[in-house]
């Protein structure tokens, strides 16, 4: 039976208002797989660990399989029901989309998830006050390009304002970014927090921070998974849930990641990432 493991990451950070923590549930690369009978592990654990909201990064289905959508659809409906589920399409979603024989099927997928009350992010954003705290949603969806295998273009700072505008000033700004490749621009780009999968864990995988490659075909990925930071903007890039280009996991299982954001009230500064929660 396939497994996955709970890790938290909790930052400190001035920007809270409310002076409660906030919590997100950060879904990653899942491809179709089902956790217990229609996702009922994944479900419980993201609802026993009190998230504030979800936030869907992409790669959810399978480009081209469309029996994965309906093993994912009923979880993300029910996930809705119970808190905000905000989603950024990943590539296996984007070329579904594009594909003539399956752009129905998607179009299908994203009407009734739509109607269950998930908020798609299509170069788009949304704001919302959690816990007295206004946060601002931004979903980023990167052209085909952006994906070629091994090479891909790299865009700078104003073409992200071109895709998705400019970060708020007020509150929180959260970018959902599917491909980490293009941290570094994320991060110039202006967002508090960042984000990604996409990139398996790096497939065989070394330590926090490293992995071997990625669905790209590049070797030691920057940004391959685990927390990133750079002074009050921080980056998390899950390892994913599932498997799919190169269908294998050394030493890297798979992960539902929990950001826990809590106010600094004033301590000594630093970020810390602790494993919770064991096989589910």
């Amino acid at each position: 039976m396939k497994t996955f493991i709970t890790k938290t990451y909790q930052i400190k950070t001035e920007k809270l208002k409310g002076g409660h923590p906030v919590r997100f549930a950060v879904l990653a690369d899942l491809h179709g797989l089902v956790f217990g009978n229609e996702n009922q592990d994944l479900f419980h654990a993201i609802e026993k660990s009190g998230a504030d909201a979800a936030l869907v990064v992409g790669d959810m289905v399978v480009r081209a399989d469309v029996s994965t959508v309906s093993a994912v659809t009923g979880f993300l409906c029910r996930l809705a029901n119970r808190i905000p589920v905000f989603y950024a399409l990943g590539n296996h979603e984007y070329e579904m989309l594009l594909n003539p024989d399956t752009s129905a099927e998607y179009l299908t997928y994203e009407h009734v998830l739509t109607n269950a009350g998930v908020c798609f992010l299509h170069n788009e954003h949304v704001c919302m006050n959690i816990r007295g705290t206004e946060f601002t949603f931004y979903g980023l969806e990167l052209p085909e390009e952006y994906y070629r295998k091994p090479f891909s273009p790299y865009p700078d700072r104003q073409d992200m304002r071109e895709l998705v505008g400019k970060p708020s000033g007020d509150g929180i700004s959260v970018l959902l970014a599917h491909n980490p490749k293009y941290g570094d621009v994320y991060f110039e780009w202006g967002a508090d927090f960042i984000f990604s999968g996409h990139y398996h864990g790096g497939i065989l995988r070394f330590n926090e921070h490293h992995g071997l490659t990625c669905p790209q075909y590049l070797l030691f990925p920057l940004y391959c998974c685990g927390d990133f930071h750079r002074q009050e903007q921080h980056m998390i890039v899950s390892a994913g849930l599932g498997e799919h280009t190169i269908p294998v996991r050394i030493h890297n299982p798979r992960e539902l990641i929990l950001a826990e954001l809590v106010p600094d009230e004033g301590g000594p500064g630093g970020n810390t990432a602790q494993k919770t929660g064991g096989d589910s």
